[in-house]
């Protein structure tokens, strides 16, 4: 192995490391590529901003399998019909590999390497931000302006009707937006891909006195210029380094300590805005977004009964949700920034109290509340067509807080009972629970002779963007809101005006009266209990809903499929008479049968005139889940991840910082990759799917030098968490199968026939339990 600095090196790498190997065909790949990996990991470990390059003939062993960061880059046969001789990087397409005739009487190819990596000051153009900068002074200013202030004179003294709200409304938020104008100041600044975090406008002005002294032809100025810019470099580090330091000082803010690792790891950067942003787009999208939309014509609303009284907000929980505020929030079209609302939240509770509460008494929302900025966001790295587009809405902040203080009133008023196969916005459950509970059915069905199962994963189109407010106002009033409420949530879903931004473009502004905007705080809840509703209709199937993704389980005993194949029948109904729209080319249908004669026999599923593709695997609510319920797949991609992540530790390791720091760090980025999900998988890994496992946390425990904790400890943890959790909520769908003895010292076993299902999470679980000395009673329960 060789450490080079070439003279011309992109200022993203410090140094090279160039790795000759060859691994002889009769060789343990394994062990190699074990040693191989040890030695790549601790230049790692010593110079984290280096980049690699391991070239040589490899024969059967593949370098991926230990360092998932790493690309090949020959692509062309060089031996006969297979590909021996392999070229590795820690960069993405770093070469283009050519192949030449055999050198002498070598029996493989010569292959000749161009260079295809571009820097990322060329790929990469500079960005143009608008920075508001507050002085010292600026909050206890804006405090003595509002606390001196007559909210009365923009309310006036006619009668409360929809314009006279909507006028009080603007009219403070632009005295806000004014008085925070005359304390703050904005400017522009130009932000390059490549610029160190510690250059000021001290040292660019440096700089650009260096190089006009250059240019001079003056020797003796441009040597001063040069000392003076050196001088100004350490200075301009020194200070960086200092405000950096200064994050960690107080260790019980966990924010300051957060921002210091993201400035040294750069974990989490800013997203760019879409490539190929312009008018045209924004213009499409906003059309494209709005392709749900319906003309909605207003209904005769229920009148309100005597004992019908409206939703009133106190002041200590408005002032509470403002200092709530977080900061950092994007500002909505109204342009009140976060900040402002959230150090002014004494001054300012008095007037947005009154707002709220005119709001809710006269159920109608004020119209700037309803304005909404859309920013499509890429789904994935490659976009081919607007719906890679994901629409996320920036509403006003204030309407955040109005939707905040209401959607607590919302839950409080809705059965507990409803629709217990929704996992999303439910205590004590998570998307563990809803695989979980589709896995433990399935697997207890596949206990009995002649037996399958068919899993259909559900794709909607723009799910949140389709709620018919007329329908979703008869659903709730049915679940017993009030009409003040139901009419409330009616006005806030009607006559919204939204337009996109891609960049520096920004559309026209459309009216819109379908759906609930991907932003707002009450839009979650609400496709929650507008698809209540959609549930299965025969024991041998299941709909297992987390948010707006929907599963449907048929368990097929003797190949009668007629009640999985009615179900899908049955929500294709439903989704058509709710205005929700199939997207069968992302429906995937995956089965699973263990029979060696019914692998190929099953017919295509059908929805509408369209087959569903079968899959082999599909990743569910972030797990991939296969047909032979293998974990091969979810693992390798998670270790791939967890790898990627040990590069920020190396930086923190490589700037010094505490063990208890990079211990958290390793904490939140890196094991909560490699163990999501970690309850649903455990027990089917293999020895090499958790060698691989382990491979991980021990080259983080290297890199922070401490003993981490195993993933068998991890696992016993969260399992006894998550029966805890289930033991709590007696309406989970698991709870029942957590059954005391008559004893009361211990817990009933589940029944399994085969390994599958007793080696699954709630058996094992129940295993668990009955070895404490004391196992946890279920809520309610006692034992005399």
């Amino acid at each position: 192995m060789l450490k080079c600095r070439p003279f011309y090196i992109p200022c993203a790498f410090s140094v090279v490391y160039i790795c000759a190997v060859y691994i002889p065909p009769d060789a343990n790949a394994k062990l190699a590529l074990s040693q191989l990996y040890e030695c790549i990991h601790k230049c790692l470990v010593a110079h984290p901003e280096s980049t690699f390059i391991v070239a040589g003939d490899f024969n059967h062993a593949n370098l991926k399998t230990v360092l998932h960061t790493f690309h090949r880059n020959v692509k062309c046969v060089t031996r006969g019909n297979n590909i021996l001789d392999q070229v590795y990087t820690d960069i993405a397409h770093a070469y283009r590999a050519q192949a030449y005739p055999h050198l002498g009487l070598s029996d493989h190819v010569s292959l000749l390497l161009h260079p295809y990596y571009t820097p990322k000051a060329r790929s990469t153009r500079p960005v143009v931000r608008s920075v508001r900068t507050w002085p010292e002074d600026a909050i206890r200013r804006l405090q003595d302006c509002f606390d001196s202030t007559d909210w009365d004179v923009f309310r006036g003294q006619e009668a409360l009707t929809r314009s006279s709200l909507d006028e009080f409304t603007v009219s403070v938020l632009d005295y806000i937006n004014f008085c925070g104008d005359t304390v703050t100041s904005s400017k522009q600044v130009c932000v390059a891909p490549n610029q160190k975090p510690w250059r000021t406008a001290k040292l660019k002005a440096l700089i650009n006195a260096r190089d006009i002294v250059y240019r001079s032809g003056d020797t003796e100025t441009y040597s001063a210029a040069r000392a003076a810019l050196r001088r100004g470099i350490s200075s301009a580090k020194l200070v960086y380094k200092n405000h950096i330091e200064a994050h960690f000082h107080n260790s019980s803010n966990s924010r300051q300590v957060w921002e210091g690792i993201r400035a040294i790891t750069d974990y989490k950067g800013v997203s760019s805005p879409p490539v190929n942003s312009s008018a045209t787009l924004a213009e499409e999208l906003n059309i494209f977004y709005a392709r749900f939309d319906r003309d909605n014509k207003d209904s005769v609303l229920p009148p309100l009964s005597p004992t019908d009284a409206a939703l009133v907000l106190c002041t200590h929980d408005v002032r509470l949700c403002l200092r709530n505020i977080n900061p950092r929030k994007a500002a909505g079209p109204d342009g009140v920034q976060g900040r402002v609302l959230k150090d002014c939240a004494a001054e300012l509770t008095p007037v947005f109290t009154t707002i709220f509460n005119l709001s809710l008494a006269t159920s109608r929302h004020p119209a700037c509340f309803k304005s909404a900025t859309i920013v499509p966001v890429p789904k994935q790295s490659k976009v081919t067509s607007l719906n890679d587009y994901r629409p996320v809405a920036l509403t006003p902040i204030a309407a955040k807080c109005l939707e905040r203080l209401v959607i607590t009133h919302i839950k409080a008023a809705i059965p507990p009972s409803l629709d217990q196969y929704q996992f999303a916005y439910r205590k004590y459950r998570s998307t563990e629970d809803a695989i979980a509970i589709v896995l433990h059915t399935l697997l207890e069905h596949l206990e009995h002779r002649s037996t399958y199962a068919r899993l259909l994963f559900v794709d909607f189109s723009s799910a949140f963007n389709t709620i018919l407010p007329n329908k979703l106002h008869n659903k709730l009033h049915g679940l017993g809101l009030s009409t003040t409420l139901c009419n409330w949530i009616l006005d806030f879903l009607k006559n919204r005006t939204q337009y996109v931004r891609v960049g520096k473009h920004t559309s026209s502004t459309l009216t819109i009266n379908t759906g609930a905007p991907q932003g707002c705080v009450l839009s979650p809840l609400l496709y929650t209990l507008f698809t209540y509703d959609c549930s299965s209709s025969s024991p041998s199937t299941h709909e297992i809903k987390f948010a707006d993704d929907t599963t449907v389980l048929g368990l097929i005993t003797g190949n009668d499929e007629t009640a999985y194949r009615r179900e899908g029948q049955l929500l294709t109904a439903w989704c058509s008479s709710n205005n929700l729209a199939l997207n069968t080319k992302k429906t995937k249908e995956v089965i699973v049968d263990f029979h060696k004669t019914g692998q190929l026999s099953h017919s295509p599923l059908l929805i509408g005139n369209e087959v569903v593709e079968r899959a082999s695997s599909f990743k569910f609510l972030g797990v991939t889940v296969s047909e032979d319920l293998s974990w091969g797949r979810n693992i390798a991609s998670a270790t791939a991840k967890a790898q990627q992540r040990l590069y920020f530790l190396r930086k923190l390791r490589w700037s010094r910082l505490p063990q208890r720091l990079m211990v958290n760090f390793y904490h939140c980025a890196v094991e909560s990759v490699l163990t999501y999900g970690l309850l649903v998988w455990f027990s089917g890994c293999t020895s090499a799917e958790m060698e691989a496992i382990h491979r991980v946390v021990r080259a983080a425990g290297k890199i922070i030098g401490v003993i981490l904790p195993d993933i068998t400890t991890v696992y016993t943890f969260r399992c006894m968490r998550r029966v805890e959790n289930i033991l709590q909520d007696h309406l989970h769908p698991a709870h029942h199968l957590f059954q005391l003895l008559p004893s009361g010292r211990s817990y009933r076993s589940i029944r399994a026939k085969t390994s599958r299902l007793a080696n699954s999470l709630y058996p094992h679980a129940v295993r668990l339990l009955n070895g404490q000395s004391a196992p946890p009673l279920p809520i309610g329960h006692s034992v005399t």
